[in-house]
């Protein structure tokens, strides 16, 4: 099964907005990846359900918001309102990670647990039967544009392991440093979708960005 490939806003040129939305599905995007940073859970502050709402006009596409937040379960029920149909949180800021996923599902979105570099994968082992997905940050969450952190490799692995013996379907989402270049690695390791920012947007042919990304 080919990989899904979920360009992410954060590099965009805002304002051409809605444009390259529409040539980034036109090329061959399966989702629209949306970064949404706090300032205090991690060092830099992007947007709110108001972008969300106004991709949502422009696509068809799923919109995949990422809350990289503080107390992610006050903002769940906005960020569903506006149009996501995908929404993930930390692991790290979720005390009570169980109940912030069912509100998800119960918003009648997908649900996703996030866990950075250092965090052990160990972390989700009591909600694996009910995530949809698993993120696995291969960079420090922040900025855009950084390097793959290698051992990432190692985690996709294992995790995907975990899931083929407990025989769960859960998808394995990787974000940071995704490129033509790390790519092929990261799904022969096991993901299921790539997150991918500035190896895509500014890059001239989306197409051909999106399918070097694929192969």
């Amino acid at each position: 099964m080919k990989p899904l490939i979920a360009p992410s806003i954060l590099s965009v040129d805002f304002t051409q907005l809605g444009q390259e939305i529409k040539d980034v599905e036109a090329a061959g995007a399966d989702m629209i990846h949306v970064d949404v940073m706090d300032g205090h859970f991690v060092p830099n502050i992007s947007y709110g359900p108001i972008i969300v709402e106004a991709v949502r006009r422009v696509t068809q596409l799923p919109i995949d918001v990422h809350l990289m937040i503080e107390n992610p379960e006050r903002y769940i029920d906005d960020f569903a309102r506006a149009g996501a149909d995908m929404i993930s949180v930390h692991a790290e800021t979720c005390p009570h990670l169980n109940r912030t996923l069912h509100q998800i599902k119960e918003a009648d979105c997908r649900a996703g647990a996030v866990l950075n570099p250092a965090t052990p994968l160990n972390a989700l082992d009591w909600v694996l039967d009910i995530v949809d997905y698993i993120l696995i940050m291969s960079v420090n969450p922040g900025f855009g544009g950084q390097a793959f952190i290698p051992n990432s490799l190692g985690r996709i692995r294992k995790l995907r392991k975990t899931l083929q013996r407990r025989e769960l379907t859960v998808q394995i989402q990787i974000d940071g440093g995704v490129n033509s270049k790390t790519a092929p690695s990261i799904i022969d390791a096991g993901a299921d979708i790539l997150v991918a920012g500035s190896a895509i947007f500014g890059r001239g042919d989306y197409s051909l960005a999106i399918q070097a990304i694929r192969k």
